[in-house]
Parts: C-alpha cells; sequence; structure tokens
C-alpha cells in the first residue's frame, strides 16, 4: 500500500467528524429532512448534534430502515436481515421530530411539504434524500409484476433482499444464476459484483457445481481487475461475466421462460434470475422538479443545494454529483455538508468549503475484502483531489506472503466502517 493510500484510509474517520464551521452555534430556523437512508437519516443525527438551536424533522414513511450495504452478505449467509435492520427510535430520543409518514408534495413557494394525511410541515430550509426509483419498463417485459419471479433485490422498501435469499437457498445443484446488470449511472456501482462473489461464496460452500452468468450493459465495473482477480482464485470455472461488447446488454425479459434476452437476440435461461433496472432519483425528487430530463437531480456543487429549486438541500443516490460514486458513505458526507451549509445561510455566514469523502468496501470471499476510496472538493464543479485515495493493490503489488493477510484486513476493515456509519446514523 502506498503512502498516499495508508494517509487517506488513517483518515476516514475523519470523515464522520463535523466540518469545521459545524462547531459553533448556528441560527435557530426549522429543517426538515425527506427521506430516512444513509442521507436524511446522517443529515438528522448531524444537525441535532451538532446545532441544537435548529428545530429538526425528519419524515420518512418507514419505521425500520434496511441497508442496501451488507444486504449481499444475507446472501452469502453471513448476516441475517435483522442484523442490517435499524429503527429511528434513537434518532427521536436525540430530539429528532421523526413523522412515519409518506412526503407527498413540495410546496417551494410556501416552503412546506404535505404528508400522506394531508396534512403540512412548514420548514425554513428542506433537505431531500429520497434515495432511488426503479425504472419499471425500462428493460421490456419487467416490470413490478415480473420482480416476483425475477427479483431485483435493489431496493429494500420495494423488495427485501430475502425474496432473492430464498430463491438462491431452493435452487437446484448445478443449476444457474442469471444477472442482468444496468448501465451507468446507478446505486453503488461496485455492488453487483460484491453480490456475485457473495452469490459464488454461497454456492462454493453449498451448490458447488453451480453457474454465474453476470450479462452487463458496460463494458468495464468499478474495481474490475480486482473483483476478477478474486473471482478467478476464489471460484474458478464458476463465473462467467459479459460486457456491452460481447453482447451483454439485456434489453427484454421473459420471465414465464425465466430468459434474458440480449441486444443481438440471444436467450440466457436461468434457475435464478436477478435484474438490476435502470433507475433514477425518487419520485418526490421528480415530482418537485428537482430532477432534469435525465431523471437525476443537479446540484450546486459547492454546496449542494438544487441547481434547480432554491432553498432545498438534495443529497445521496439522487444527486448528479459525478466524480462522487452513489453510495451509502458518499451520501453521509453529502449529508454533513449540506447542515453545515444551511446553519451558515441561517445565520448570514458563506458556507464551509466543500472537502467530500468516500470509501467503499466489497467483500469478495471469506476473509477476502477490497476497496476504494477517493477525497472529493467542490466549488465551480465537484473534483476528485489528485493523489488522494485509490484502489486495493492488486496481488502482484503485495508481497506473497502478505496477500492473505491484506485481504483479511481491509474485511475487517469493511465491517469496522458499516459499524461506524451505522452507529453515527442510528446509534
Amino acid at each position: 500500500m502506498n503512502a498516499t493510500r495508508r494517509a487517506v484510509l488513517a483518515a476516514i474517520p475523519a470523515a464522520f467528524a463535523a466540518p469545521r464551521i459545524a462547531r459553533a452555534q448556528g441560527a435557530a430556523g426549522r429543517v426538515v429532512i425527506i427521506g430516512g437512508g444513509f442521507g436524511g437519516a446522517s443529515a438528522a443525527r448531524f444537525a441535532r448534534d451538532r446545532f441544537p438551536a435548529l428545530d429538526v424533522t425528519l419524515i420518512e414513511q418507514s419505521r425500520t430502515f434496511t441497508t442496501c450495504p451488507y444486504g449481499n452478505l444475507v446472501l452469502a449467509g453471513r448476516r441475517s436481515i435483522e442484523s442490517i435492520t435499524f429503527t429511528y427510535d434513537r434518532l427521536a430520543a436525540r430530539g429528532v421530530r421523526v413523522i412515519h409518514q409518506r412526503a407527498e408534495a413540495i410546496d417551494h413557494a410556501a416552503r412546506r411539504v404535505r404528508l400522506a394525511d394531508g396534512s403540512a410541515v412548514p420548514y425554513d430550509r428542506l433537505i431531500v434524500s429520497p434515495g432511488i426509483d426503479l425504472r419499471w419498463g425500462a428493460i421490456e417485459g419487467y416490470d413490478e409484476a415480473a420482480s416476483a419471479r425475477m427479483p431485483h433485490g435493489w431496493a429494500p422498501y420495494v423488495q427485501p433482499i430475502t425474496v432473492l435469499e430464498r430463491q438462491l437457498r431452493a435452487m437446484p445443484e448445478g443449476g444457474t444464476f442469471v444477472m442482468a446488470i444496468p448501465d451507468n449511472p446507478f446505486r453503488c456501482p461496485p455492488g453487483p459484483y460484491e453480490r456475485i462473489s457473495m452469490v459464488a461464496e454461497y454456492f462454493k460452500r453449498h451448490k458447488p457445481r453451480a453457474k454465474i452468468i453476470a450479462l452487463d450493459a458496460k463494458n468495464g465495473f468499478s474495481k474490475q481487475p480486482l473483483f476478477q482477480e478474486a473471482w478467478e482464485a476464489l471460484y474458478p470455472g464458476m463465473i462467467e461475466w459479459r460486457g456491452a461488447s460481447n453482447d451483454g446488454r439485456v434489453v427484454r425479459v421473459d420471465p414465464a421462460a425465466m430468459e434474458c434476452i440480449t441486444e443481438f437476440g440471444d436467450r440466457v435461461r436461468g434457475d435464478v434470475v436477478n435484474v438490476i433496472p435502470p433507475q433514477s432519483a425518487g419520485r418526490i425528487a421528480r415530482e418537485a422538479g428537482l430532477a432534469n430530463q435525465s431523471g437525476w437531480c443537479p446540484i450546486k456543487p459547492a454546496t449542494f443545494e438544487s441547481a434547480q429549486v432554491p432553498g432545498i438541500w438534495v443529497i445521496g443516490d439522487a444527486t448528479i454529483a459525478a466524480p462522487m460514486p452513489k453510495s451509502g458513505f458518499a451520501a453521509s458526507s453529502h449529508a454533513k455538508h449540506a447542515v453545515a451549509c444551511i446553519a451558515a445561510d441561517l445565520a448570514g455566514r458563506p458556507p464551509p468549503p466543500a472537502v467530500f469523502f468516500n470509501t467503499c468496501y466489497s467483500h469478495v470471499g471469506e476473509d477476502y475484502g477490497i476497496s476504494i476510496v477517493g477525497v472529493f472538493r467542490g466549488g465551480d464543479r465537484l473534483v476528485e483531489v489528485e493523489g488522494s485515495g485509490g484502489i486495493s493493490p492488486r496481488d502482484a503489488q503485495l508481497p506473497p506472503d502478505r496477500r492473505a493477510e491484506f485481504r483479511r484486513l481491509e474485511s475487517l476493515y469493511a465491517d469496522g466502517w458499516y459499524e461506524a456509519i451505522t452507529g453515527e446514523m442510528f446509534g
């Protein structure tokens, strides 16, 4: 590991700390947050702890939150769904007003959020962390009904990962698991490939003659050399990955036949078929005019205030924030900066410097983890800080006697990251 990467990894806990401005008292005001995922829950906790003068309301229709990170470990049999599911009780105990209703509409002019029961919540500043919606019909034949036979497991509030887990457990030995992977952008760029890894780990233990076929709408993916190196070492002969140039783009599905049909007409059948469809920003953001024609939400890179509607901040997966990925850690980093900017705005101060962190760990096998980290700055545009972060070294870059221990430590760091960020949100 080079010195720069060691320094960034050592500094990762600082990403959970408050921006310097956030340690000062801000002006009072009503801050309403829509969405209780990584972005929204982080914003609520941070605002309540660092700016006690703020009145903080979190609107989240579900009473529990099941994380997408570590959902793939449920498929491997390493985690239970209960272990990755959290309540909002401790946020409420800290003084956050938690409203478990659906946010129906945002009235920009009146600065109110209308709820499902017809009541309204007024705000001085609004944070929208709506997550993603699945674009039903973007793949011909794949709608919500089709997802019962061909589960996606990509949006826990729509379909829990346990639907896919049950199908994998029931799959016959020697069967085939097919995954359809979308083109960019989508939630968690390394997620499908960690899922392939965790399914392979399960098959290796319980169905060693099973096969995995991954049909990808892209020609490359996040941490690809590291994933494929691990697959060759841990699961030889089990995984076939086909990129777009090798007819990997799925354009249609046939749920009755359990087939994916590719761009050039190949019909690929699976005993279990996992379709991850294209995505967009969540409904409330689109209907409020926060998204553009792409379906995602442009933001001001220096503050994460909406580029389309003043007085509203958009954070998390719904944003157009490249080169930052759509990840849980990125959403948490957006959240803290947005709250600090809102506090400064209410107090009549300039916003703090825009510095963001991301780290993304992936489990690839037992005692085998890989990661990518980065530091980003926002101004006229978002840029990755040159020389910051990077990805885990490949085997050839490590001394042979250090490889196993390095991968084991990264898997432990992944567990530590997960406990830290969920503890910060819900602890």
